[in-house]
C-alpha cells in the first residue's frame, strides 16, 4: 500500500503533500489565512459564503471544462451546453425564490447577512459576467476548433446561394407547416409565453405606415442546429480528410424566410427571445385530500408562473423591447441581452455526431465477477456470502436491475419494495416491478410525486404501476422521500430472509453511468429490520423508535452525525489524530457548518469534498484553518454521498443519499447506511483518498469563495481521480475474477487429491 494510502500516515506528512501540490508552502498557505477577531462569534455572517453565489461558482467550474484544452472537443461543448442549461434551472428554482422573498419585503437574511434584494443584484452582476464569458469561449475558441475539424456552426448570412437554396427547401418542407405566427393587437390578446422556449419577436408593416407586433415560437419538435448540404470542396473522387459538417440555427432559418409567413407584409424587423419562469409552485399538499391531484395542479400552475428572466438579441430595438418588458411582465433589471445565440442548451445536439475521435473514449462499466452470469451463482446467494459493494459508473449498474428482475422471477421471493425518485425513461426497474406483480408477488412502491422537473413523468409511472396492481404511495405530506432503497422478501426453507439494496444515487441506469455513486447490498438481520420499518413508516403509520443501524433523516440523521462529530473532537483532546473526510453534493446547514468550525478549532483535521455550492468559508485563522474543500469536476458528475470518521483507526463510514443541507437533513425522507466488512471499509478510504489526491479535475475553494485548481493541473502525470478509478476498477475485478477461478481449480484439484487417495 502507498504511504498516501496508509492510515498511520501522520497528520504533519498529510499537511506537506497537501501544501506540495498546491503549489504552496506552510508559511505562505498560514500567512495567507485571514484572522477573524476574537469576538466574533460563529454565527457570523463573515464566517459564511452566500449560498447563491457559490451555486454560481459551480457553473464557472463546469465553464472550465470547456474551456480546458485538455477534453476532447465535443466535451468541452457538452460542458458548455450543461452549463447554459444548468443557468436555466437556476433561475427557475433559486432565483424565483428570490424575487419571491424580495417582493414579499421579506427583511430575512441569508446565512452571509444579506437581504434577498441585495442577494438579487449580485447574481445579475455575475450571471451577466458568466453568460459573456459562456458566449465568448463559443465564439472566439470553440466553434473556430469545430470548424478546424470539418464541423461548422455559422450564420444564416454566410451561406453560399446554394446552401441558402437548400435551407429555403428545407424550411417550406419542414418548417413553414409546424408555425403559427400569433400576433398581437387590440383584437387579439398578448399570446402566453411557454418557459423555456424560443421565439422570434417580429415587427411586420402594411406598407401605408401602420406597424403591429406578432411572435413566432421556434418549435421544439424541429432541430434547433438545422444540418446544411455541403457541398464538395474537394476535387473530384478525392475524399476530405476529416468527415465535414455544417449546421445553421433554425432561429435564423426562419427569420430569414418570414416573408412567406406574412405575405404581402413588409417584415420590419426581427429578433429571438426566451422567458424563463418562475418553476417553484407551492403545492398545497395540506389543503388537498388527493396529493396526485395536488401535484398535477402545480404542473398546470407552473405553466402560467411569473416570468424570472427575459433573454434577448444584443441589438433588439427598444420599442420590442418595451413590448415584451409590459406584457410578460417583467423588471428591465431581469432583461439579459445576449451576443450570440439564446439558449445554448441545444448544442448539445452536436454530441450525437459520429466523430468518437472529439469524444472521450468510451468504457464498458465491470462487473464483479460473483454478480456475472458467468460465475454461476445467483445474486441472493452472493449477498448471503458478504456485503457486496459497488461503484457507478465505474462498477456496472446492471447487477441492480437484476437483483429486482431474480426476484420478480424467483418463485420463493414474496414481496418486493422499493422507494423511486428519478427512473427516466423506459425504465428497466419499474418492467421487473410490473413483471413481479403479474407474478403473483406483494409489490409496494413509493413514487416521490415531488421530485423536482420529473413531476409528471414520475406520475405516468405511479398511475401505470398502479393499473398493473402495485401497491403505490404517492410521497409524504410536507416532505419529499428522496432515499435509495429496495428491500425483497424470500422464503428460504423454513425461514424468511430480507435482502436489502442501499444508494446514494436514483433507481435510473441511464445517469448511473455519468453519476459517481455507492449501491449496496445486504442481508444483515438488523439493516433489514431497519428497512422493512422504514417502508412500514411510509405506507402505514409507525411511532417506532429510532433505527438499529440506518440513519434516517428527520428522525436520527442529524443527531448521530452530530454525536459522530463530537466524538471525533473529543477524540482529538485526548491526543488522537481527529479527521472528517465528508464528501456530499452541497453544504449549506449552519448547524452542520458551525459544528465543522467547532472540529477545525480542536484540531481535527476536515476534508470536505463537495461537488456544488458550499456555505462554509475554509481557511480563517482561528476558525477553519483545519478545513480544506475540494470540488472534483470532470467527465462525470460526482453524486455519491460518504461520511468518514477516522474514530481513533477503528473507523466508521456510513453512506446514502442526503447532503448536508437543511432541506436534506429536516424537511426530506433520508437514509445513510453504514459499511460494516472491514474490506469495503479499506475500499472506500482508499477512493476518498484517491480523489483528494487529484490535481487534474480538483478545484479548492479560498476563503473569499473562489476556487483555484492545482498548478500541476496541465502535467501530464497528474492525479486525475476519475480517469484513475476508471481504469482501476475494471483491473481489480480482473483481478478478483482470476482469484476466484484460481481457488475454485484448487478446490478442484484437492477434491480429485482427496478421491484417488480413497481409492
Amino acid at each position: 500500500m502507498s504511504r498516501a494510502m496508509d492510515p498511520s500516515t501522520s497528520r504533519e506528512q498529510d499537511t506537506a503533500e497537501l501544501e506540495a501540490a498546491s503549489g504552496q508552502s506552510a508559511t505562505a498557505s498560514k500567512a495567507e489565512a485571514p484572522a477573524a477577531p476574537q469576538s466574533v462569534s460563529l454565527d457570523s455572517p463573515e464566517l459564511y459564503l452566500n449560498r447563491e453565489l457559490s451555486l454560481l461558482e459551480f457553473q464557472k467550474r463546469v465553464l472550465g471544462q470547456a474551456k480546458d484544452a485538455q477534453n476532447a472537443l465535443l466535451e468541452r461543448i457538452k460542458f458548455l451546453s450543461i452549463v447554459s442549461s444548468n443557468l436555466d434551472e437556476f433561475f427557475m428554482v433559486r432565483v424565483a425564490g428570490l424575487q419571491h422573498q424580495a417582493a414579499s419585503g421579506s427583511q430575512e437574511l441569508s446565512v452571509d447577512g444579506r437581504t434577498a434584494a441585495g442577494q438579487l443584484q449580485l447574481i445579475r452582476e455575475e450571471v451577466r459576467k458568466l453568460v459573456k464569458e459562456i458566449h465568448d469561449l463559443l465564439r472566439e475558441t470553440l466553434l473556430p476548433a469545430l470548424e478546424r475539424e470539418g464541423i461548422r456552426v455559422c450564420d444564416y448570412s454566410v451561406l453560399n446561394a446554394e446552401e441558402k437554396s437548400a435551407m429555403e427547401s428545407y424550411f417550406h418542407e419542414y418548417v413553414f407547416p409546424v408555425l403559427t405566427p400569433l400576433a398581437f393587437d387590440p383584437s387579439r390578446p398578448f399570446p402566453h409565453i411557454s418557459s423555456r422556449s424560443l421565439n422570434l419577436a417580429v415587427v411586420v408593416g402594411d406598407g401605408q405606415g401602420t406597424e403591429n407586433f406578432a411572435r413566432i415560437k421556434i418549435p421544439d419538435s424541429l432541430p434547433r442546429l438545422v444540418p446544411v448540404v455541403v457541398p464538395s470542396r474537394h476535387p473530384q473522387g478525392s475524399k476530405p480528410a476529416k468527415p465535414e459538417a455544417a449546421f445553421v440555427w433554425l432561429e435564423q432559418v426562419i427569420a430569414a424566410n418570414l416573408s412567406w409567413l406574412f405575405p404581402g407584409m413588409v417584415i420590419v424587423e426581427a429578433y429571438p427571445f426566451r422567458v424563463t419562469r418562475d418553476a417553484e409552485v407551492a403545492i398545497q399538499e395540506l389543503e388537498s385530500d388527493d396529493l396526485l391531484e395536488s401535484v398535477e395542479e402545480a404542473m398546470r400552475q407552473r405553466r402560467f408562473s411569473s416570468v424570472v428572466r427575459l433573454q434577448v438579441d444584443a441589438n433588439v430595438s427598444d420599442r420590442i423591447l418595451e413590448i415584451l418588458a409590459n406584457n410578460l411582465p417583467i423588471d428591465k433589471q431581469d432583461v439579459y441581452k445576449i451576443d450570440g445565440s439564446i439558449g445554448l442548451g441545444r448544442l448539445m445536439d452536436l454530441y450525437s455526431l459520429d466523430r468518437p475521435d472529439l469524444k472521450d473514449k468510451p468504457f464498458l462499466p465491470a462487473v464483479p465477477h460473483s454478480l456475472s452470469a458467468e460465475s454461476g451463482e445467483d445474486v441472493f446467494s452472493v449477498i448471503r456470502r458478504e456485503d457486496v459493494l459497488l461503484h457507478h459508473p465505474y462498477e456496472s449498474f446492471q447487477p441492480v436491475v437484476e437483483f429486482l428482475r431474480t426476484a420478480a422471477r424467483d418463485p420463493n421471493v414474496l414481496a418486493i419494495k422499493v422507494t423511486l425518485y428519478r427512473v427516466g425513461r423506459n425504465s428497466p426497474i419499474v418492467a421487473a416491478l410490473l413483471d413481479a406483480v403479474e407474478k403473483g408477488k406483494q409489490v409496494s412502491v413509493l413514487v416521490e410525486l415531488k421530485a423536482r422537473f420529473d413531476e409528471e413523468s414520475n406520475i405516468e409511472w405511479a398511475r401505470t404501476l398502479e393499473d398493473a396492481g402495485v401497491h403505490v404511495v404517492y410521497g409524504l405530506v410536507g416532505m419529499k422521500v428522496h432515499s435509495k432503497i429496495s428491500l425483497v422478501v424470500r422464503r428460504e426453507g423454513d425461514a424468511i430472509r430480507r435482502y436489502v439494496h442501499l444508494g446514494t444515487g436514483n433507481y435510473n441506469p441511464t445517469t448511473a453511468r455519468i453519476y459517481t455513486d455507492f449501491g449496496f447490498f445486504t442481508c444483515s438481520q438488523m439493516i433489514a429490520d431497519d428497512a422493512t420499518h422504514f417502508f412500514n413508516s411510509l405506507t402505514g403509520y409507525s411511532k417506532k423508535d429510532e433505527p438499529h443501524e440506518l440513519l434516517v433523516a428527520p428522525v436520527n440523521l442529524r443527531q448521530r452525525l452530530e454525536e459522530l462529530i463530537h466524538h471525533e473532537i473529543a477524540l482529538q483532546q485526548r491526543g488522537e489524530r481527529g479527521h472528517l473526510i465528508f464528501k456530499m453534493n452541497a453544504l449549506e446547514d449552519p448547524q452542520m457548518i458551525r459544528l465543522l468550525y467547532k472540529a477545525s478549532q480542536a484540531g481535527v483535521k476536515v476534508d470536505l469534498l463537495v461537488r456544488g455550492l458550499c456555505c462554509l468559508r475554509p481557511g480563517i485563522s482561528g476558525f477553519s484553518e483545519n478545513i480544506r474543500v475540494t470540488s472534483i469536476v470532470g467527465r462525470f458528475l460526482e453524486h455519491s454521498r460518504v461520511y468518514y470518521f477516522r474514530n481513533g483507526g477503528n473507523e466508521i463510514i456510513f453512506l446514502g443519499s442526503a447532503d448536508l443541507m437543511r432541506r436534506n437533513l429536516s424537511h426530506r425522507v433520508e437514509i445513510l447506511f453504514p459499511v460494516l466488512n472491514p474490506k469495503l471499509i479499506r475500499r472506500v478510504k482508499d477512493f476518498l483518498d484517491i480523489e483528494l489526491a487529484d490535481e487534474k479535475k480538483a478545484y479548492h475553494l479560498q476563503n473569499d469563495g473562489q476556487y483555484t485548481r492545482s498548478s500541476r493541473s496541465a502535467h501530464a502525470d497528474t492525479m486525475d481521480s476519475q480517469l484513475y478509478l476508471l481504469t482501476h476498477e475494471r483491473a481489480a475485478q480482473q483481478e478478483a475474477k482470476l482469484m476466484t477461478v484460481m481457488s475454485r481449480r484448487r478446490r478442484v484439484t484437492e477434491r480429485q487429491r482427496r478421491g484417488r487417495m480413497k481409492r
